[in-house]
């Protein structure tokens, strides 16, 4: 394991929505969340639900909605029907993008606005899962506290997908310009590795309370997985 969690600011997310290296550099993350099979692995664990009415779950931090599509593509078989809303602070999703949901019978609704104050606002509201891919690495330990404490209260499965904080993850992050990504990207995949997590760190932040289980671990050579259902 690396020394302890170290958070700094990532160039993307100073940049403008439509600035050429942002939209560069999600392209970028499109590619390195296919190489890491990010989408693959939530959609595994989101199989597990087996639903028996249309689903609604949230996308938190999800940016252009094209991460989502990509997942649920996987699921259409057990998933026919799903509402999925994108939450970012940025507007991203293009009507493309939604169209392209349509078309798999989901419903993807973009939702702009900060993570946490969406996440308390939502206390009304159920979902019947929530996911986070490449998030809550930003987040400080006292936020991530917070979110989690909100969401064990709107839906009884949260899956996380993250960068995992390792001497091979720092490696290969410095390698991300053979993939052809921009400056932004390789300055912003060593960071995010330094920001990620190994052990049990998710778990212990999450909301000391009977009826959840937990489980955290390696996902692939690069990432991290935490998963909270409820009983």
């Amino acid at each position: 394991m690396m020394l302890s969690r170290q958070i700094e600011p990532e160039w993307l997310d100073g940049l403008p929505a439509d600035a050429p290296a942002a939209l560069g550099s999600r392209r970028d993350l499109q590619r390195l969340n296919a190489v890491m099979l990010h989408h693959r692995i939530i959609a595994g664990e989101l199989q597990l639900l087996k639903p028996e009415r249309r689903q609604v779950i949230a996308d938190l931090g999800g940016g252009d909605g094209e991460f989502a599509l990509k997942f649920a593509r996987l699921l259409t078989e057990n998933w026919p029907a799903a509402d999925v809303a994108i939450v970012d602070r940025q507007k991203n999703m293009s009507r493309e993008t939604r169209e392209r949901f349509s078309a798999i019978g989901w419903r993807a609704t973009g939702v702009i606005s900060d993570v946490l104050a969406w996440a308390e606002d939502a206390q009304h509201r159920r979902f019947d899962a929530v996911v986070a891919n490449l998030f809550l690495h930003h987040l400080i330990d006292g936020d991530l506290a917070q979110l989690f404490h909100s969401i064990a209260r709107i839906t009884p499965v949260f899956i996380g997908c993250e960068p995992r904080r390792s001497p091979i993850a720092f490696a290969a992050s410095g390698l991300v310009g053979a993939l052809g990504c921009n400056r932004i990207t390789r300055h912003d995949a060593p960071a995010s590795v330094r920001a990620g997590f190994s052990a049990r760190e998710l778990s212990k932040l999450w909301p000391e309370e009977p009826g959840w289980t937990l489980a955290e671990r390696r996902a692939g050579s690069f990432s991290h997985l935490f998963v909270a259902r409820r009983v």
